[in-house]
Formats: structure tokens, sequence, C-alpha cells
């Protein structure tokens, strides 16, 4: 009985941090940028290469997890396979990734066809939020 209560509790406190890292997580483009407010489907779109509107850039750090399963309802894995799939039909390149946020921001800052996500404390003004990941 005490072996389960822990595994509860430790089930329990990682779906807590996810909620909680998912709560601080942005969406962001350059400052130059014309894009506005987007929706998740429309953020989705771009991140599993239905769209290219802009350029998605993937955030190696620990606020992937969360985005693509409060964005796109995906967990890594089906997000690699669905990018595996395209890139082997020749339909797409898959994002490129960086390894931190400050990484995703400066990359972002530099280039206003390009889309990133990354922890809300790592905006700065040189880019904009266009959703904030609920």
């Amino acid at each position: 009985m005490k072996t389960v209560f822990k595994s509860v509790l430790v089930v329990g406190f990682a779906l807590a941090t996810a909620a909680a890292n998912a709560a601080d997580v942005v969406v962001v483009v350059s400052a130059k940028s014309s894009a506005a407010a987007m929706s998740p489907n429309d953020i989705a779109n771009i991140y599993l290469g239905k769209s290219t509107a802009l350029k998605p850039v993937d955030n190696a750090s620990a606020v992937r997890g969360p985005f693509y399963a409060a964005v796109a309802g995906k967990d890594e894995a089906q997000v690699k396979a669905i990018w595996s799939k395209l890139v082997f039909t020749g339909k797409a390149t898959p994002p490129k990734e960086l390894a931190s946020s400050a990484e995703v921001v400066k990359a972002v800052a530099a280039d206003p066809n390009m889309i990133g996500y990354v922890e809300k404390s790592a905006v700065d003004s040189s880019v904009k939020v266009v959703y904030e990941v609920k």
C-alpha cells in the first residue's frame, strides 16, 4: 500500500509540474514581424508541417513536452513520428532545434518570418508574444 501511495504522489507531482510548465510557456515572433495573436490551431499547423506561414524553431528544453501537449495535443514521440513521415516523403523539413529559450529568442528576434516557444520569463523586447499556452 505504501508503494502505491508513493507512485500516486510521484505521478501527481509530475502532472502538476507539467501543468505549471505549460502555464509559463509562450509562443513568440520577432518584434519586427507582422504576425499578431495566433490560435493554438494556427500554431499546431505550423509546428506539425501543415502550414508554411512561419518558420518554426523547436526548443530542446523542458518546455517542449508541455508546448506540444497543450497546442497540438501530442507528445514528443508523436510529433517526431509526424516529422519523420514528412521528411521521408520529401514534403517538409523539420523545425531547427535550439538548445535553450535564450537561443530561441535570439533566433526569432533576428528573423521576422520565424516562430518559437519559450518560457515566459525569457521574453524580452526583441520578440512579441502571439499566444500564451494554457
